[in-house]
């Protein structure tokens, strides 16, 4: 049992502070459409697939890694047939529910870098960089209008045990923040201290990033097809053949972009796992409110914690709030009802609420839930199968939002056989630690769970995640 000293300063927990039925009434009026979908701006659907098509790649998933890829595949070989098959939407799934935090990063951090690639940690940031240079340059030279801003990250200390750890952190232009300094950015009962990282973040409107790359990709000749889910994945002596409900695509090759979702390789199944992840949006906010909390920057706020909240403002000054919450739903499987979760709402209400008590009364216009693919190494892994024909993606594990494009790339230059700093990288060569099936899935990620908010509480890892490091797994939400 935690003791009562322990409850006492921990920032964050799963008991709620404030009164339930005062936390319900919050976003008891809120949508459950995740906001950035929630926009008039979203373009008509694209007719499904009906019939037979050839293309010389075919790509399933209408997300951001599948966008990524049918746009550089066309920019690398304009005479190049790409077929892009989309079962939903396009930016449906993650792509159009996350906080669109973009961050360069392909590494999910120093530490987790440092126990998977510790040889390649300077190879993986200067690609880093270079991927984060090309998506923004992208985004310009399309005139693709995702409201970009590279404003940075505030990340604070919430434990006492965080604050060390924070100021080892700080580099180059990074501000450490205590007291009044800190305040002044982000003024907080529950923020210990602050490293403000001007050059740490961008930030997008992610469903605005993914129907911009659409456009783009169209305009040089890409064919999408919505509304068309992959049902089965075939191998020929001439390449590949997808098909669809309505009809089937015939190329010499194909790339698999549909991470969170089943693959349609069936030995890659047990590499991610779906992990939900849920959202709150505030009503618009006044300068006067946020005057009152501190935060008149563009930044976005992160806390320390694996079991970490996340905080961004849109361009209306709303703000997002989300994570802490890391749900694996019992069966693997990835269902529209899973979106919605209230438990997890009235958490993510008291814990805004106890970290801004100057906003007290604001009201949330929207929420929603979708899923993450989670792999055990945290990060996204990129490989081959059937000859060399089939190329894969996934595992982005909540940061895809620039690794995507390196993705992409990566399965570009895979396919054509190319021998490139991204084919070298361990992450091209080696699957991670797969995750075993149910009945054992569920009760180990529970156990996962419970060791991480442990270690959250106490600032030691418990033996459990030391033997899950030496194993090469890993979990945060």
């Amino acid at each position: 049992m935690d003791s009562s000293a322990e409850r006492a300063e921990q920032a964050y927990g799963h008991r709620l502070r404030h009164d339930p039925e005062t936390l319900r009434a919050s976003f008891a009026d809120a949508s459950t459409t995740p906001f950035w979908l929630d926009d008039p701006a979203r373009p008509a659907a694209r007719p499904a697939l009906r019939g037979d098509a050839t293309a010389d790649l075919v790509i399933v998933g209408g997300g951001f890694c599948g966008l990524w890829t049918a746009l550089i595949a066309k920019e690398r070989d304009p005479d190049r047939r790409v077929v892009l098959l989309e079962g939903r939407r396009i930016g449906w799934a993650a792509s159009g529910r996350n906080g669109g935090f973009c961050e360069p990063s392909l590494t999910h951090g120093e530490e987790n870098g440092r126990r998977h690639f510790p040889d390649e940690l300077g190879v993986l940031d200067r690609l880093a960089a270079e991927n984060q240079r090309e998506l923004a340059a992208t985004l310009e030279r399309y005139g693709i209008d995702a409201e970009w801003e590279a404003t940075g990250i505030l990340t604070v200390a919430t434990e006492p045990h965080q604050v060390a750890g924070l100021l080892e952190s700080a580099a180059g232009n990074d501000r450490f923040l205590l007291g009044r300094d800190l305040a002044r950015h982000a003024d907080s009962p529950l923020f210990r201290a602050g490293v403000l990282s001007p050059d740490g973040c961008a930030y997008v409107h992610p469903a605005k990033l993914a129907w911009g790359l659409a456009a783009a990709a169209e305009r040089l000749g890409v064919e999408i097809h919505e509304h068309s889910p992959a049902r089965r994945l075939r191998t020929t002596s001439a390449g590949v053949e997808v098909d669809t409900r309505h009809g089937t695509v015939r190329a010499a090759r194909a790339a698999l972009a549909t991470n969170a979702f089943p693959a349609l390789l069936p030995a890659l199944r047990l590499f991610t796992v779906p992990i939900y992840d849920y959202v709150l949006m505030t009503e618009p906010l006044s300068a006067e409110q946020l005057a009152a909390i501190g935060w008149t920057g563009r930044y976005g706020i992160t806390d320390s914690g694996r079991e970490f909240h996340y905080a961004r403002k849109t361009a209306d000054d709303r703000i997002l709030f989300g994570g802490y919450d890391a749900i694996y739903h019992l069966g693997r499987a990835i269902r529209e009802a899973q979106d919605q979760r209230p438990e997890t709402f009235e958490r993510l209400a008291d814990h805004f609420f106890s970290t801004f008590p100057q906003l007290q009364g604001v009201r949330f216009t929207h929420r929603w839930g979708g899923a993450i693919d989670m792999s055990t190494q945290l990060v996204a892994f990129h490989g081959t199968a059937r000859g060399g024909r089939v190329a894969y993606s996934a595992g982005y594990t909540g940061l895809g939002v620039a690794a995507t494009r390196f993705g992409a790339e990566t399965m570009l230059d895979l396919l054509e056989g190319a021998d490139t700093d991204r084919t070298r990288l361990t992450m091209s060569r080696r699957l991670p630690v797969p995750i075993p099936p149910e009945p054992l899935a569920y009760p180990l990620i529970q156990l996962m769970r419970r060791a991480v908010a442990k270690s959250d509480r106490t600032g030691e890892d418990t033996p459990l995640i030391k033997l899950a490091g030496l194993l090469g797994i890993g979990f945060d939400s």
